[in-house]
């Protein structure tokens, strides 16, 4: 391997670094069931919070509350992911890269 492939490399790596850093920081969030459940993720797809109104706890209707919380989270999740997508793009160049996401 040449001395320039080399630099390109570790230059991508440390770009790299910095992108998941700054994804660690990027903070998305979502609700359902109007603003009753709340999910809080990063860029790298970690729950930080998940915020569940008393108003929607009620045994009798565990389903309804099962449904909320699966919405929120997997719009979150979605939201992260096109963060973390956005934010890699930019340096792989459009190439998809097994790991990154």
């Amino acid at each position: 391997m040449n001395l320039d492939r080399l630099n390109q490399a570790r230059e991508l790596k440390s770009k790299l670094d910095k992108a998941q850093k700054e994804l660690s920081n990027t903070i998305v969030e979502a609700s359902s069931g109007k603003g009753a459940v709340k999910v809080t993720m990063d860029g790298q797809q970690n729950i930080k919070s998940l915020e569940i109104s008393p108003k929607v706890i009620d045994p009798e209707k565990h389903e309804l509350l099962e449904e909320l919380v699966l919405k929120a989270v997997s719009e979150a999740l979605a939201k992260s992911q096109k963060a973390a997508a956005k934010q890699l793009t930019g340096l792989t160049g459009g190439l998809k890269i097994p790991g990154l996401l």
